[in-house]
Formats: C-alpha cells, sequence, structure tokens
C-alpha cells in the first residue's frame, strides 16, 4: 500500500498559515492605491476570507470555498475588473511578499509563487 501524499495545507500548517498568509497580503493591498480601486468592498474582510478559503481549498484543505460559492471560476469572477501588467504586477508584489514573509520552507515558498505568477498572468484581461 502506498503511503499517503501530504498536501501542502498540511505541510505549511493548515487554516492559521493561509490566514496568516492572506493578512499579510492585504496588508499590503489596503496601502497600494491602484489595487485597492479594484476592490468595491470598503472593509476587505470577505475578500480576504474568500481568498483564504480559495486557498486553503485549493491546496488540499478543506472544501469550504466550494461549499460557500460553488466553482471557483477565477476568470469570470475577475472579469468585472481591469486587471493589466501593473494590476497584476502589484499583486504580485504583495503576494511575494507575504509568501517570502511567510514560516513556510523555500521549497513550498517557491511552489506557492509558482501558481501565483501563473494565477495572476490568467486573470490578467486589460493588454496594457
Amino acid at each position: 500500500m502506498a503511503p499517503m501524499e501530504i498536501t501542502l495545507y498540511e505541510r505549511v500548517g493548515g487554516m492559521p498559515y493561509f490566514e496568516a498568509l492572506v493578512d499579510c497580503f492585504y496588508d499590503g493591498v489596503r496601502a497600494d492605491e491602484v489595487l485597492r480601486t479594484l476592490y468595491p468592498e470598503e472593509d476587505l474582510r470577505p475578500a480576504a476570507r474568500r481568498l483564504t478559503l480559495f486557498l486553503a481549498q485549493y491546496w488540499g484543505g478543506p472544501s469550504t470555498y466550494s461549499e460557500e460559492r460553488g466553482h471557483p471560476r477565477l476568470r469570470m469572477r475577475h472579469v468585472p475588473f481591469p486587471i493589466g501588467a501593473d494590476e497584476r504586477d502589484r499583486w504580485m508584489t504583495h503576494m511575494r511578499a507575504a509568501v517570502e514573509g511567510s514560516a513556510a520552507d523555500a521549497t513550498t515558498q517557491a511552489e506557492l509563487l509558482g501558481y501565483f505568477t501563473m494565477a495572476a498572468d490568467a486573470m490578467r484581461n486589460q493588454a496594457r
């Protein structure tokens, strides 16, 4: 019988890791005048909760995100917001800082950043 694979969610310590990661990320977003305009809610807590649940689920944690919101449909959910190269780069700046400031080991950080780079590129919907 093959040993069970340990998910990234489990490796980083579960939900507390993703909560801290997203809190750190949104500290950057909150102070970024360009990105802040892309968040229609005055309070960023709902957006932070959604991102936390999505990341936890994506990396092998509970399926709360899908239970509450259905299929992630990331591109569709981001279409209303103009996301060009500048917005993508700013998003990555704050996410990179959050990942690099986290307690994850270098291999896990690289895995996370690889995903975030791909995802940030995929959300672009403006040529600029």
